[in-house]
Parts: C-alpha cells; sequence; structure tokens
C-alpha cells in the first residue's frame, strides 16, 4: 500500500550531528521501513555550500524512502509543511563564555524557529530539540510557538538513557538489548539523574533487577553516575569532537518510538512538559520515563522514589527552575 511521505526537518544539518542523523532518517531508521521521507535541511547561511554538499550525498546515495531534498537557509522554506522537526542548530558555547550569553544567542534563534514553525509545520507536527541547553531551548520554542500543543514539544535524553543501558550491559556483560527501562531525570546536563532502581534484565531465569544483578549499590551510586552523567565530555577528551554518532542514533530512536510506539511493559526517557507529575514544578521540560502509543506519550506513574532519588531530581529540577529564569531575563 502507497504511504504518503513524511516531512522531516533538520535543523543545523550541514553540522556534525547532522550530517550523521539524515542518512539514518533517509534509510527508514526514524519512521520506519516502509515510510517514505522528504528531508527539509536548514543551516545558517556561512553554511550554505557545506549543505548543498550534503544534498549531493543524499542523492548520489539513492536511498528507495527518500522522496525529495529540501536544502535551504530560509527558515520559512525549510518549515514548511513539515511533520517532524529535529531541532540540531543552536549556538555552542565557546570557551570564555558564560552561560548567559550562550543562552541568549539561543533564545534569539529558538524564538526565531518556533514562530515558523507555528505559522508554516504542519498543525500535528512533532517537535525535537537536540541543541544544548536542550530542555531550556525547547522550553523557548514552546513559549514562542503557543499553537503547537505542548505535548508535541520534547527534548533529547534518549541519548544519556541509551548511555545508561550501554553501562550497565557493560557491567554485566549482556546484550544491550536484554536491559530495559533505566530511567534518565531532569536535565540534559551534568546534573541529570541515571536511575537504575526500576530497571531489569532479560536472562535465561527470567527478568532480574539490575541492582539486584549488579550487586555493588556503591558503583551504582557513585561511578555509573558520573559516567553516565560526564560522557559528553569523555568522548570529547577522546574523539576531540562532541558526539555526533551517537546522537543522531538516540534522536532517530526517540522519535520512532514516540510515532511508532514503545514496546509493552518498557518506557524510555523523553524531556516532555511537567505537569508536576513525581513533585516537579509544572512548566519545566523535564525529563521523564515515557511510554508511547499511537504517537502520545505517557509519563509512567506509580514508581517509588527512594530518598536519593528524591535529592538527586531536585538538584536537577533546581538547574532547571535557573535555566528557565535566566532564559526569561534574556528576552526581556
Amino acid at each position: 500500500m502507497a504511504t504518503d511521505p513524511l516531512r522531516v526537518l533538520v535543523t543545523g544539518a550541514a553540522g556534525q550531528i547532522g550530517y550523521a542523523l539524515v542518512p539514518m532518517i533517509a534509510r527508514g531508521a526514524m519512521l520506519g521501513p516502509d515510510q517514505p521521507v522528504i528531508l527539509h535541511m536548514l543551516d545558517i547561511e556561512p553554511a550554505a555550500e557545506a549543505l548543498k554538499g550534503v544534498k549531493m550525498e543524499l542523492v548520489d546515495a539513492a536511498f528507495p524512502l527518500l522522496k525529495g531534498v529540501v536544502a535551504t537557509t530560509d527558515v520559512v522554506e525549510a518549515c514548511k509543511g513539515v511533520n517532524v522537526a529535529v531541532m540540531v542548530g543552536g549556538f555552542p558555547r565557546k570557551e570564555g563564555m558564560e552561560r548567559k550569553d550562550v543562552m541568549s544567542k539561543n533564545v534569539s534563534i529558538y524564538k526565531a524557529q518556533a514562530s515558523a514553525l507555528e505559522k508554516h509545520a504542519a498543525a500535528d507536527c512533532k517537535v525535537l530539540v537536540v541543541a544544548n541547553p536542550a530542555n531550556t531551548n525547547a522550553l523557548i520554542l514552546k513559549e514562542f510557538a503557543p499553537s503547537i500543543p505542548e505535548k508535541n514539544i520534547t527534548c533529547l535524553t534518549r541519548l544519556d538513557h541509551n548511555r545508561a543501558l550501554g553501562q550497565i550491559s557493560e557491567r554485566l556483560n549482556v546484550h544491550v538489548g536484554d536491559v530495559k527501562n533505566v530511567i534518565i531525570w531532569g536535565n540534559h546536563s551534568s546534573t541529570q539523574y541515571p536511575d537504575v532502581n526500576h530497571a531489569i534484565v532479560n536472562t535465561s531465569g527470567g527478568q532480574k533487577p539490575v541492582r539486584e544483578l549488579v550487586a555493588d549499590d556503591k558503583w551504582l551510586n557513585g561511578e555509573f553516575i558520573t559516567t553516565v552523567q560526564q560522557r559528553g565530555a569523555a568522548i570529547i577528551k577522546a574523539r576531540k569532537l562532541s558526539s555526533a554518532l551517537s546522537a543522531a542514533s538516540s534522536a532517530c530512536d526517540h522519535i520512532r518510538d514516540w510515532v511508532l510506539g514503545t514496546p509493552k511493559g518498557t518506557w524510555v526517557s523523553m524531556g516532555v512538559y511537567s505537569d508536576g507529575s513525581y513533585g516537579i514544578q509544572p512548566g519545566l521540560i523535564y525529563s521523564f520515563p515515557v511510554t508511547c502509543e499511537k504517537g502520545e506519550w505517557k509519563i509512567e506513574q506509580g514508581l517509588k522514589i527512594d530518598d536519593f532519588s528524591r535529592e538527586k531530581m531536585d538538584k536537577t529540577a533546581q538547574e532547571l527552575i535557573e535555566e528557565k529564569s535566566l532564559a526569561y531575563s534574556c528576552l526581556s
């Protein structure tokens, strides 16, 4: 049965993550092996030539699912009719810059892109913000695109979620596909809280709790958490470049599960608009455990939170409250 193509916007498409992401989308890793796509790639004027080169490569790769490519530096053209928007473009923090300087640059970028999406994207457009500070960039986008439903604006913490799965699988020497239900709470920053209290592993003897199998609370409450929190910095140190392949792959995972649904009994981590669940202040974009069905996400409710977790969850919420006020001060 013929399926109409979906239009997928990638901003910052000539950058490292964009370059890793667009072939994954064109190959069906984001929306499934039977879903044709039209790629909309946006970047800034100085990257126009590089963007042209990416478009040439997409043509040369002859992807069967790729039904068209729009490569532009015009935000209105880029946003026209898009069903999914992956916001990778942003202003990176440079040496000697204060957080407020970075925040004010990104506030102006996300303000402009929000109004273009609101006016020109498809009414049900799903938005994923990847560029840092991801949670707060998503919040700014939500503020300036009030007609986009708040449930349709999310940020990427799936990379952290996948990093946590990877660390557990390495520690236990099991396949990563057998580990599930870790949680990333909070901000996509070094205050995030990777939580394994509800995580399980499929073993030959059935499902077992991660904490029981690892049998080392000192590692789980210490080194494991800091390794996940600081994995991005470790990759920059090793590669001399930030993580692009894993960021692109997890962006595909995020959208795929959101659109096509999570497996039964499995949740994933997504940065979503807080409704007050788990005592987190409403009005923040905060990472929660969510399940997805029929294109809708829902926060997994009723999980027991111990004192150790409570403290970590509140600490990362506090950072988001501070970021929010910093972002709002850039608007005045």
